[in-house]
């Protein structure tokens, strides 16, 4: 990684959400980025003469300012709100099973492995160095239930400069025995993490812990409620899963008949708040929409994993009516792949499927998410989700350089370009048909984390 904390101009073609209906494509462009990776100055269309000037305005050298090729073009990072960073060692395993009995076949039996500290650290540096190649500069990560290993992640993102939650999961019912904590290890263990991580965080704001209940077939009340209290204690975020298989959604009408929904189940033990992640919510009954908003928690969409696993589809559209937070996650390894780019994909064609097959409260069909959307709920979205959407997000003056270099020219590029694709179309070409080679640099807090130049 880049250390260098030196101010930099960028200078060329930049493309950004200013709202979730409408991306904004500049030509000419000019960002001015601080030693702390701020955001300093904006500006478009800047003649050669308005360039040099800018460059002489923040006392820049030749080689602070960087001047792109005719195609290439910077975009926001991507921001992933859901992904399980020890199940990238068996991703793409298992896509013939669903939710409960994947997990039973392969995600407990793999988590367990990272009781092994060295194995972790291996694990961890290859699925961190993984997402920066694929241009996520922020995650939501869950762990294992092992402290250890989790503060192996953190060291890992911290090393790496990447942007992330942290969370140690939290098990203590319905787990196999060779992977399980009692009630009073795991609120242990889960405090001890936050404390390491708000210690770390003190020195890299860019890590930060979140309280990680897997999901509440393996929490037990008293542990969720010990959790919701740790979530108060220290202020800190909450992420788990919700209604994203009917079997799971089942299970929980079972174990607390006493509780109307699956939503309330996470409200009654305090964690559901306006700091709270929940994946999935392919299945939510309105009364739970009306809960979730209420609460104003977030929501991760995370289409790639629910088609994987038949989970169901998301209806994304109605839950952007209702104003919720919605953001984007890969779900690794429910999802198979831990690119933000086939997040989007997926997510498209989720709702069109949606828009086939399911009608508004007037009759018409839910519109299809358009491509402002998508890359709104990759970018901007999430980071709303993540509360996060004064510091990054786009590329509005006050907010940190996170962003992608891209380059749909490089010759091992998956696509072309020809005379007739202006920066909209190849833009376009990028998202639907690129991939990690052409994201030709990354950069977190203005550093440059990872470079194929």
């Amino acid at each position: 990684m880049n250390s260098s904390t030196t101010s930099r101009l960028f200078f060329g073609k930049f493309v950004h959400n200013v709202d979730l209906e409408n991306l904004e494509y500049i030509h000419d462009g000019v960002i001015v980025v601080s030693e702390t990776g701020e955001i300093l100055h904006v500006e478009k269309d800047v003649t050669q003469e308005q360039l040099a000037n800018l460059a002489s305005q923040y006392s820049l050298t030749a080689d602070q300012v960087t001047i792109l090729e005719e195609n290439q073009f910077f975009m926001p990072g991507f921001i992933d709100t859901h992904i399980h960073a020890p199940q990238y060692v068996f991703a793409g395993s298992g896509m013939n099973l669903q939710l409960l009995e994947w997990l039973e076949t392969y995600t407990f039996p793999r988590e367990a492995f990272f009781k092994s500290t060295e194995y972790a650290k291996k694990a961890y540096s290859d699925v961190v160095s993984q997402l920066i190649r694929n241009g996520t500069t922020t995650a939501c990560y869950y762990g294992t239930i092992h402290v250890e290993a989790c503060k192996i992640l953190a060291d890992t993102v911290d090393e790496m400069g990447q942007r992330a939650y942290i969370g140690k999961v939290n098990m203590d019912r319905n787990s196999p025995d060779y992977y399980i904590e009692t009630t009073e290890d795991s609120v242990e263990k889960t405090e001890e993490f936050i404390q390491f991580m708000l210690e770390k965080s003190k020195k890299n704001p860019r890590v930060y812990p979140v309280i990680t209940p897997r999901f509440v077939p393996s929490c037990t009340g008293d542990l969720m409620r010990k959790l919701g209290e740790l979530a108060r204690k220290y202020d800190v975020p909450v992420q788990s899963h919700l209604c994203e298989n009917r079997g799971e959604i089942e299970w929980v009408q079972q174990l607390h008949p006493e509780l109307p929904s699956y939503t309330a189940v996470y409200d009654h033990y305090g964690l559901l708040t306006d700091k709270t992640i929940m994946a999935h919510c392919v299945h939510l009954t309105e009364e739970e929409c009306a809960l979730i908003k209420k609460r104003n928690a977030g929501i991760a969409h995370c289409a790639n994993s629910n088609f994987a696993l038949r989970s169901g589809i998301c209806n994304v559209r109605k839950l952007l009516e209702d104003k919720q937070k919605v953001g984007m996650g890969t779900d690794v390894a429910g999802g198979y792949t831990t690119s933000m780019l086939d997040a989007i994909r997926t997510a498209a064609i989720a709702s069109a499927a949606v828009s086939f097959t399911e009608q508004d409260p007037n009759g018409n069909n839910y519109s299809q998410l358009k491509l402002a959307e998508l890359i709104y709920l990759a970018t901007v979205g999430g980071a709303k989700v993540m509360g996060l959407e004064e510091r990054i997000g786009n590329f509005m003056v006050g907010k940190q350089f996170d962003a992608l270099l891209i380059d749909p020219s490089k010759p091992e590029s998956n696509f072309r370009l020809y005379s007739h694709d202006d920066f909209y179309t190849t833009f376009e070409k990028f998202i639907h048909i690129g991939d990690d080679r052409n994201i030709s640099r990354v950069y977190i807090d203005g550093r440059l984390v990872n470079s194929k130049d």
